[in-house]
């Protein structure tokens, strides 16, 4: 197992891999650093292998099934995740390690938003979208990430193999920071400097249709995870919608006694019922979701014993030459 390993996952970054890797041996010059190369059309993994990282494939297209790869095959103590297109200094590399390490930190952000992202980006769109995706993640998860889409991060090894990857493209940083959010994990925010791109480096990210996927997958998550809120919130709307379809007819009647628009009347109390089992459907999800979270821990509680137990009763019988031959017990964990 390494004690520090950096991973870079790359696509088409043979401007930048180089210094990118020679940025990390200089400032963490006992990490492995490793390159996943993602169907890269130019030199990148050859560039990257002679800078003297370890280079490796995923050959599913997507940053996402990179880093479930990444995650999967390396074993380490702290993890540093970083894009490879020169936009993170490695300088700030030692102090989120030695939060791991150091503090048990299961993840460290490097934050952009709060030192000089909204300067050196160029492309206003993403500006807004980082602050938008921000709010709305820190508002309805509670939480206080200070930068939810930034590739800049390291992590325990306890995160690292408990985090259920299942997002395939650039959506995985909001995956990762809602688990984290959600798991109750420790999470600690160090301010970065930021820089773009240099020229001729061009971003993978498309504005709208990832940042589509984004949104789609904080909306995913937060009905898997908080149920009754997304269900509960669901209804709101639908008791909102009920609401300004029913009173005109309810006017009109108290006014004249007659149902000119009876239709309405009726698609207000379909409304209306929607509503009700947008709510109910949310009691039912939380409730089996907390009933699923108590039988899962207690299976691995009861198996944590079990397997202290076996192990506290487990002798070997071995020889003892002092004592004409005959043996002696002596515990023995398996």
């Amino acid at each position: 197992m390494d004690k520090i390993a950096v991973l870079i996952p790359c696509y088409n970054e043979s401007r930048t891999i180089k210094k990118v890797v020679e940025d990390f041996k200089r400032v963490l010059p006992e990490a492995a650093i490793y390159v996943y190369d993602n169907n890269s059309t130019d030199n990148t993994a050859e560039i990257a292998m002679n800078a003297g990282a370890t280079v490796k494939y995923e050959y599913q297209q997507g940053k996402g099934n990179v880093i479930r790869r990444m995650f999967r095959e390396i074993d380490a103590e702290c993890y540093i995740m970083i894009d490879g297109d020169d936009t993170y200094p490695a300088e700030f590399g030692r102090e989120m390690v030695t939060k791991v390490l150091e503090r048990n930190v299961d993840m460290v952000v490097g934050d952009r938003l709060s030192s000089t992202y909204f300067e050196e980006n160029k492309r206003p769109f993403h500006n807004f979208g980082n602050s938008l995706v921000r709010g709305t993640i820190n508002h309805l998860f509670k939480s206080n990430i200070r930068d939810i889409m930034t590739g800049y991060r390291a992590f325990s090894y306890q995160f690292v193999k408990t985090f259920p990857v299942l997002s395939k493209g650039f959506e995985i940083e909001t995956e990762m920071s809602i688990h984290a959010v959600h798991k109750n994990m420790l999470v600690e925010n160090v301010i970065i400097e930021y820089r773009d791109r240099p020229d001729g480096s061009e971003s993978k990210l498309n504005t709208y249709s990832d940042g589509f996927k984004v949104l789609k997958t904080i909306g995913r998550l937060y009905k898997n995870y908080k149920p009754l809120g997304f269900f509960g919130m669901l209804s709101a709307l639908l008791v909102l919608i009920a609401a300004i379809l029913f009173i005109p007819v309810f006017v009109t009647y108290l006014k004249t006694g007659l149902v000119p628009n009876f239709p309405t009347l009726i698609v207000s109390g379909f409304v209306a019922l929607a509503a009700i089992q947008s709510f109910f459907a949310g009691l039912i999800f939380e409730r089996n979701k907390r009933i699923i979270s108590t039988i899962y821990n207690g299976k691995r509680q009861e198996n944590g014993r079990g397997t202290a137990d076996r192990g506290a009763s487990q002798v070997q019988k071995v020889p003892d030459k002092g004592a004409g031959g005959k043996g002696r017990n002596l515990p023995f964990s398996l």
